[in-house]
């Protein structure tokens, strides 16, 4: 399986063709490191777009910079956020609001539904939206 490892995440492909970002934990995202995820995503895809799965449990901050990185598009064709706390829930919610995310984005707290979701998409899936 195909892999980088830069100092702040993970990428690499899940089954299915399914691009997974994993923050690590404590990271605190800034525009550097932001930047940095949203090119290596775009080269992990090489010219490809695949939907993202983005682990964004436990990271630290989430800064208004590395959230203006992240409206901009990428090779994600649809992106799942990945979290496990309200703290994750309230970051996602108010990047999705405050932001038109670049493709369909929606936050999880299971990854199964999460998968679910990145492989099956529909007409009807809207940017913006969340499931609890």
């Amino acid at each position: 399986m195909a892999q980088a490892e830069p100092d702040d995440f993970v990428i690499q492909f899940e089954p299915d063709n399914v691009m997974s970002l994993a923050w690590k934990p404590g990271v605190r995202i800034e525009a550097g490191n932001a930047r940095a995820a949203v090119d290596a995503v775009n080269d992990f895809a090489a010219g490809s777009r695949y939907p993202l799965l983005v682990k964004m449990a436990n990271a630290d901050h989430l800064s208004r910079a590395a959230r203006d990185v992240f409206v901009e598009p990428c090779a994600a064709s649809r992106i799942a956020l990945l979290g496990s706390n309200p703290v994750d829930r309230m970051l996602a919610d108010y990047q999705i609001a405050a932001h038109d995310p670049p493709c369909p984005t929606r936050f999880f707290v299971s990854e199964d539904e999460a998968m679910m979701w990145l492989k099956n998409p529909s007409d009807a899936d809207q940017k913006g939206d969340t499931v609890q």
